[in-house]
């Protein structure tokens, strides 16, 4: 359970991209953490130098600020790499209905870029950040690899390119790549300031301040709200993963679902607080529900999530109590 007890080489070297961000700088802390050599990449265009500056003065971690669509600056920081856990990319569905070109550039370029830099460089595994939403229209419950709908937005077509590279660069060039399907991460560092901040922090900054929250739809849609913890252990167990989990893709939840009117209300009781939330209309791109089946992520990468969405808000509201 968890990953405490995970054993690599000696002198086992990480590139952590995106490493600024919300999950990046999880994932760094907890290999400088466990002793290891750390470098990150970040260009700060939705990462934050408060989440980086603490880790500064570490002797085994090492700052690049630097773009994936740059090829030169994918080159430079795949130096001595032994395994790359790829962060980077622009997130968002919304954001990417707005935006489609940006997410082309930074989420399929970007990624292409940082593959092939791995490729020549010749790192041991590529572990890279891929998200539910590849699953788009199916109303399948729950969620298992290979039974996948059409893609309702750009940002989901991103990610399901970048699934498909690292199939070929496993197959064809010989880069072990995983792809980790992220469901709704949220944990402490997560942004509730931006103007796409996720549901959950988004939230608690606003019952914190006594402001009505606004929900999409009727709240009767449901999310597989996946801790932190768990996803930093996907990223490190998928590093030392054989050669039959190589070239594919996994689902990385906890396997529970709650509603959003279940979410906040959970939010008011343990903030104790009442607040009515304010009902909008639905959002185009969203999918219903979600909810992952995580048998695959168990045989494969060894996955067995610790951390259940009540006791991994607890945590985060501990944080954000101190951070907002």
């Amino acid at each position: 359970m968890g990953y405490e007890n995970l054993s690599f080489p000696e002198e086992s070297t990480f590139l952590v991209t995106g490493a600024a961000g919300f999950i990046g700088s999880n994932i760094v802390e907890a290999l400088i953490n466990k002793g290891f050599k750390v470098r990150g990449l970040d260009n700060y265009s939705t990462g934050k130098k408060e989440n980086v500056e603490e880790f500064l003065t570490n002797p085994n971690y090492e700052f690049i600020e630097g773009d994936i669509r740059d090829f030169e600056t994918c080159l430079e920081s795949c130096k001595g790499i032994n395994y790359i856990l790829h962060q980077a990319a622009l997130g968002s569905v919304p954001r990417s209905m707005k935006e489609p070109l940006i997410y082309e550039d930074n989420n399929i370029k970007g990624t292409a870029n940082m593959m092939e830099a791995a490729r020549l460089s010749g790192v041991k595994r590529f572990v890279y950040a891929s998200s539910s939403s590849v699953y788009g229209d199916s109303n399948k419950l729950p969620k298992i690899e290979g039974e996948e709908g059409d893609v309702l937005s750009p940002y989901a077509l991103t990610k399901l390119v970048n699934e498909k590279y690292g199939k070929i660069y496993t197959h064809v060039y010989n880069l072990p790549c995983i792809g980790l399907r992220y469901f709704n991460v949220f944990g402490r560092r997560q942004d509730p300031n931006s103007q796409y901040a996720a549901v959950i922090p988004k939230f608690i900054k606003a019952i914190k301040a006594e402001k009505q929250v606004e929900i999409y739809g009727d709240g009767e849609q449901s999310r597989d709200f996946t801790y932190i913890e768990n996803v930093i252990e996907a990223n490190l167990k998928a590093c030392l993963a054989t050669e039959e989990a190589f070239g594919q893709a996994y689902n990385i939840a906890f396997g529970e679902r709650f509603t959003v009117n279940q979410m906040y209300n959970l939010m008011c009781e343990n903030m104790k607080i009442e607040l009515k939330p304010k009902y909008l209309e639905p959002r185009v791109g969203d999918i219903k529900h979600s909810l992952a089946c995580t048998n695959k992520a168990e045989n494969f990468l060894t996955y067995k999530p610790d951390w259940d969405f009540k006791k991994g808000f607890i945590e985060s509201l501990k944080w954000y109590s101190t951070n907002i």
